[in-house]
């Protein structure tokens, strides 16, 4: 648990940054005595028996972010790890549930590739599309240099290559690499990744996710998502839960086909709104193909690459302060690691001051469907391309400037 330090101290010396990385966009969240959420307040925001007066803990994130120092605990409730109508004593078995269910579940990927929980990270592909094992030794040494492959080796040093013939081993397998590839450029410019242990624990969930959850399995820019998680919560697994709760949100932006993006109709929103908003930058925009692909990754990774990392997670922190609604994800949730008593069973506990201002504002305007679900996202990214449209309209010439453009909207604002 990290110490308690001047609320005027920058929320940047939270996170560490290694000192030759002398380029890299200072935050400007404001830790604020009496607005940001402070630890003595999210003490004070529990009965005796632990449960969490909701609503006035939303509207405090709301108005000043969350105090660094607590962000991981406040964090697993705000993604709905956690029931704010739970018990100190139910949420601790809820916890011991989750964290031997993930420990099955990465002992189950173990047994498949013995790279999983050994400290070491695969960088270049262990298995063919046909299901060979790969059995090039150098590569597997360059990668990981004292790891073994899946063929074993003997004496004389002649591989027995081996062949996996289920498609879903095959699919998982044919990933590993890429997420280590990923997880070696993701936020690399944290003296936090400066340890192996660190880097191996976020290979370590992505592997298991990707085991976990094949219908999605892994994509680009689940490490941007991952990453955060692994820094404000010690233990592996709780880290685990709490950004498999956050992808509940967000696998279906990753859902790829041929016909389309998992992202496309978030992106089609934002063109609505924008000709709305102003037909003339729409126009501009549109660039010939009018699919605002320059918000792809945005959307894809919550900003983290337009927003410095303090700036991103107190962004993220504030967008789900603002959506909150109870355990609206239950239907995913997985048997026996239900939230029992997430929607309240005493009094006020569905009232709608247990619901975001975003998510109040839906409820009493009858929203249903798609326009109940488009996220608060779609509505920051035209705010931010309202507020730039004089300098989008003078200098994009092109999907590039455009990103450009918007991308240096963290230098002036968050």
């Amino acid at each position: 648990m990290m110490m308690w330090r001047d609320p005027g101290e920058p929320a940047d010396s939270y996170y560490e940054v290694r000192p030759e990385c002398n380029d890299v966009p200072r935050t400007r969240f404001k830790i604020k005595a009496g607005k940001t959420l402070s630890i003595r307040r999210w003490r004070a925001a529990f009965s005796p028996e632990g449960y969490l007066d909701i609503g006035s803990t939303l509207s405090r994130i709301q108005r000043g972010g969350i105090h660094p120092s607590i962000r991981g605990e406040v964090w697993q409730f705000l993604l709905g790890c956690f029931g704010p109508k739970s018990t100190y004593e139910e949420r601790e078995q809820l916890r011991q549930q989750r964290r031997e269910q993930y420990a099955k579940w990465k002992q189950e990927c173990r047994e498949l590739d013995s790279h999983v929980g050994s400290g070491m990270i695969i960088t270049a592909p262990i298995i063919t599309e046909d299901g060979d094992t790969i059995k090039d030794p150098l590569v597997l040494m360059q990668a990981v240099p004292s790891a073994n492959s899946d063929g074993a080796q003997d004496n004389g040093g002649n591989f027995h290559v081996e062949r996996v013939t289920d498609k879903k081993v095959i699919q998982w397998k044919l990933t590993l690499h890429q997420i280590g590839l990923d997880v070696l450029r993701t936020d690399r410019t944290l003296m936090f990744y400066e340890k192996q242990e660190n880097l191996a624990k976020l290979w370590d969930i992505l592997a298991v996710y990707a085991w976990v959850d094949m219908d999605v399995g892994y994509c680009q820019g689940m490490s941007d998502l991952c990453s955060p998680m692994i820094i404000l919560l010690d233990n592996e697994a709780d880290a685990f839960w709490c950004f498999e709760h956050l992808m509940r949100r967000l696998r279906g932006n990753f859902r790829c086909t041929e016909q389309s993006v998992g992202v496309e109709n978030q992106l089609q929103s934002l063109a609505s709104i924008t000709q709305v908003l102003d037909p003339k930058l729409h126009q501009h925009l549109a660039l010939g193909g009018g699919d605002y692909l320059f918000a792809f990754r945005m959307f894809m990774v919550l900003f983290r690459r337009e927003f410095s990392f303090c700036d991103s997670l107190y962004l993220w922190e504030m967008m789900w302060a603002l959506e909150y609604a109870p355990n609206p994800y239950a239907m995913y949730e997985k048997p026996g690691l239900s939230n029992d008593r997430s929607n309240g069973s005493k009094g006020k506990a569905n009232s709608i001051r247990q619901f975001g201002k975003y998510e109040q504002e839906n409820m009493k305007n009858g929203a249903t469907g798609s326009d109940a679900l488009l996220p608060i996202s779609v509505f920051l990214v035209a705010s931010v391309l309202n507020d730039k449209k004089d300098k989008l309209l003078q200098e994009a010439k092109g999907l590039d400037d455009v990103v450009k453009v918007g991308a240096s909207h963290n230098k002036n604002s968050t």
